[in-house]
C-alpha cells in the first residue's frame, strides 16, 4: 500500500475556487492560510488506514474532527472537504 499521507503532504495544492467551497461545506469562514493550515493538520493527524483510494480520488476520513477530505490522486489537489454525517440512532 502506498504511503498516501507523505505524498499528499509533500505535494498538496489548491485552486482558487476550493477555498470558498471548503468554507461553505464546513460552514466556516477562514482565510486561505487558515484553510491550508486546517487541511494540513487534518491530513497529519489522520491515520494512514483512513486514506481510501477509490478511482482517481483519495478520501481521508478524520472522525475526531468530523471531516472527510477528497483529494485527486493524480494531481494531489484538494477537491473538497465535507462534514461527516452523524448516524442516527433509534431507540429499540
Amino acid at each position: 500500500m502506498p504511503n498516501y499521507k507523505k505524498v499528499i503532504l509533500d505535494k498538496l495544492c489548491y485552486t482558487e475556487l476550493v477555498y470558498g467551497r471548503i468554507n461553505k461545506k464546513l460552514k466556516i469562514d477562514l482565510s486561505k492560510d487558515k484553510i491550508e493550515e486546517l487541511i494540513t493538520t487534518v491530513i497529519s493527524e489522520t491515520d494512514e488506514n483512513e486514506f481510501i483510494k477509490t478511482g482517481k480520488n483519495i478520501y481521508i476520513t478524520n472522525e475526531k474532527r468530523n471531516i472527510m477530505l477528497t483529494i485527486n490522486s493524480y494531481t494531489n489537489r484538494i477537491i473538497t472537504a465535507d462534514k461527516l454525517k452523524k448516524e442516527k440512532t433509534t431507540n429499540s
